[in-house]
């Protein structure tokens, strides 16, 4: 019998090995097409003690909770909060997955200690039950192999008493696990899991990985040919992927796009290693954009979120040659802040301020922020619509409480309440600001009651005020690639899919400011009384206009009340008459300007009031040969040049009717060559204007014309 017992159990060890091999094939899809593992061709050999006692925290905090009448396997308290240490991101970020493997698995787990009668052998008390599961789920992953000793870390005593425990009963674990697969009919332990599960692990195992440069380390063509040398190939789409090959993002025009199965290959490089490409999830990289195209020069942006420093970062590569700065909310401790403060000095980023107060807690009215003008809020979220769970949480700072809404599929009633009122509450905060144009408030969820409904409630709640201009919904606009197309829906959202994970992202925008509807007289009576029309030249070149780049007019579109950033500008537009005559007269004052300055002469002659007029202005009637005796050719002279002469003298005296500011005429002093501004406005000589009679007045005289000055400055009187 004791024969029989051993063969039995060297059965059960032969079954396991055997179908352990099979695990290595994992169906993707219906039609049959199997691709091969990586994650089983790396040797598993353990954690270190640390990772085990954290993981054993988070799994206490988020298991499921049975019944009473149904729960054969207690475990201890959990009320507290766990307190976690993690000595790098590898240990926090193998902690979690170390901790959603034990939840994942935590009913075939607890069957195969009660099968194995291992858990009623002896007494283990609750408090360490959570630690005899997660270490059990990395014994049966390490084929029940024992753990290579880490010597360099110090061991725990807890980690050590339950590793002897479960590898004394190895043998029975193992025959237990045989018994459960053949049960359930399993090629391997993937397959016992829920079939929602299992397609949630598939689309986030095949997921492809984004990537943003950093343009403070290299530039974009700089990467496209490092690249090119290791062997990667560029294609139009994700469609074209193969095994070395990339894309250009579709919305970003600095982000990168890889197969999935590249992910270790990729980390290894040295454009990785040295800051120049980073990895993160797309939705990240869409808020920064959506942000940074609102922004003028020298604005600055405030992220009330902390989130994610390569969040930050990347905001901050993006607005380095707008002089902006950045500053982030919520940076309480100084050991988190000379962290982050090496972090981005590592990454080259220079114009990022850490602010210690929540970002509710900040005033609006606030001195530092006052040449803040665009928000940008990633509050947290129930993260169902992240890619990969892990990441999200270790990069967000999130809940870890997100690993059982997602293996359960959804996020309690109680908790998507809490989380959208606590976004509502930061949207309203961040409304109260005044001198603030533009929010980008942005999730990772699939729930409308944290995306649409709580900007909705936002805009009802008229929390800014009558003093300022009310918020409304535009779409989203990105600093995109030219062959992407620009979004016409209010609200950007991805669904989690094959190929992106899901994300929302709302842009609210100050209301056009009303005046625009107010008629010139008033706008320039307005202008003039605060001052602002003394130093303001109305005409501007046309090639000053061609050279605003297109972004920059479309941000003076949607931030502020519709005033562009100079206010020349915005009175041009509102004032440049469509009468010819009107054009003529400011371009006439624009040359007597330019004329004027060049003068070294102590007097001030008018020269287009009364320079001789061309034979080439005179009417046609003129131009033909006269059949008048001399005595009436002269007296026609005469007559005609008294009538030109009270023409010129009636448009000087009462011109055509145009409200025009107060032009600045340099003269001449007679100390000297020296120029001196005068403050009265001028308007002798107007050449082009129409007179009374409607006739056009004769242009200047041409270059070699010698001008006549007058020793008497207003001759008409």
């Amino acid at each position: 019998m004791p024969g029989s017992k051993s063969n039995l159990v060297s059965l059960h060890e032969d079954v396991i090995n055997d179908t352990s091999d099979l695990s290595e094939i994992k169906i993707s899809d219906e039609k049959g097409s199997v691709e091969k593992r990586t994650t089983t061709l790396i040797e598993k050999n353990g954690y270190h003690d640390s990772i085990y006692i954290n993981a054993a925290k988070i799994f206490q905090s988020i298991h499921t909770k049975k019944p009473k009448d149904r729960i054969l396997v207690r475990y201890g308290d959990d009320s507290l909060s766990p307190m976690l240490t993690f000595k790098d991101e590898y240990c926090q970020r193998v902690s979690y997955e170390l901790a959603f493997s034990a939840l994942k698995y935590q009913d075939l787990l607890e069957e195969i200690l009660l099968d194995s009668c291992v858990y009623s052998c002896q007494s283990i008390p609750d408090e360490l039950t959570s630690l005899l599961v997660v270490m059990l789920y990395d014994l049966q992953d390490r084929k029940f192999k024992a753990r290579e000793i880490f010597g360099e870390e110090e061991p725990v005593a807890e980690v050590q008493k339950i590793e002897r425990y479960l590898y004394s009963f190895r043998t029975k674990l193992a025959a237990a696990l045989a018994r459960c697969r053949i049960r359930h009919d399993a090629l391997s332990i993937e397959h016992i899991l829920p079939e929602t599960i299992r397609k949630q692990e598939q689309r986030t195992s095949g997921l492809p990985l984004c990537v943003w440069i950093n343009t403070f380390k290299i530039s974009l063509q700089d990467v496209f040919k490092d690249l090119k040398k290791k062997g990667f190939t560029r294609v139009e789409s994700v469609s074209d992927f193969n095994c070395y090959t990339y894309c250009m993002d579709q919305h970003c025009h600095d982000v990168l796009v890889f197969p999935s199965c590249l992910k270790e290959e990729l980390l290894n490089l040295d454009l990785f290693a040295d800051c120049k490409l980073l990895l993160q999830d797309k939705s990240r990289s869409l808020a920064v954009h959506s942000a940074q195209v609102l922004l003028n020069t020298g604005d600055d942006i405030m992220v009330a979120n902390v989130g994610s420093h390569l969040t930050i970062a990347h905001m901050s590569v993006l607005t380095n040659c707008s002089m902006s700065k950045i500053f982030v909310c919520g940076v309480k401790s100084s050991a988190k802040a000379a962290e982050l403060g090496s972090l981005f000095s590592h990454m080259g980023c220079e114009n990022i301020q850490l602010l210690h107060e929540d970002f509710t807690e900040i005033e609006p009215t606030d001195l530092r922020l006052q040449n803040a003008k665009v928000i940008l809020l990633l509050p947290q979220c129930s993260g169902l619509g992240a890619g990969n769970p892990i990441d999200f949480i270790v990069n967000e700072h999130g809940d870890a409480g997100l690993l059982r809404d997602l293996f359960q599929g959804s996020v309690s009633e109680d908790k998507l309440g809490i989380l959208a009122e606590r976004q509502l509450n930061e949207l309203m905060h961040a409304m109260k600001f005044n001198k603030v144009q533009a929010i980008v408030y942005g999730t990772c969820s699939v729930y409308p009651e944290e995306n649409e409904l709580v900007v909705k409630k936002a805009l009802e709640s008229g929390v800014e005020g009558n003093k300022v201009q009310p918020y409304r919904l535009i779409p989203p606009v990105f600093n995109t690639c030219s062959n992407s197309k620009a979004s016409i829906e209010t609200f950007f959202k991805m669904e989690p899919s094959e190929v992106s994970s899901g994300c929302f992202l709302a842009i609210l925008a100050r209301e056009k400011d009303s005046s625009e509807n107010v008629s010139v007289k008033d706008i320039l009576a307005r202008a003039a009384t605060k001052g602002l029309l003394n130093s303001v030249v109305l005409e501007e070149s046309k090639e000053e206009k061609k050279k605003q780049p297109q972004v920059t007019q479309r941000r003076s579109s949607i931030t502020g009340s519709g005033v562009e950033p100079k206010t020349a500008q915005f009175l041009h537009h509102q004032t440049v008459p469509n009468t010819k005559a009107e054009v003529s007269a400011s371009k006439a004052v624009s040359n007597i300007q330019q004329k004027k300055v060049k003068q070294t002469n102590s007097c001030v002659p008018l020269k287009k009031s009364i320079n001789p007029v061309s034979d080439t202005a005179l009417p046609k009637v003129l131009k033909h040969k006269s059949h008048l005796s001399p005595v009436g050719k002269a007296s026609q002279r005469h007559t005609f040049a008294r009538k030109a002469r009270a023409e010129r003298e009636r448009v000087v005296l009462k011109p055509v009717e145009i409200v025009f500011p107060p032009v600045i005429t340099p003269y001449v002093s007679l100390q000297g060559n020296k120029p001196r501004i005068s403050t009265h406005p001028c308007f002798r000589g107007w050449t082009g204007a129409k007179g009374l009679s409607g006739r056009i007045l004769p242009p200047p005289p041409s270059k070699g014309v010698k001008p006549t000055v007058l020793s008497h400055p207003r001759p008409w009187l």
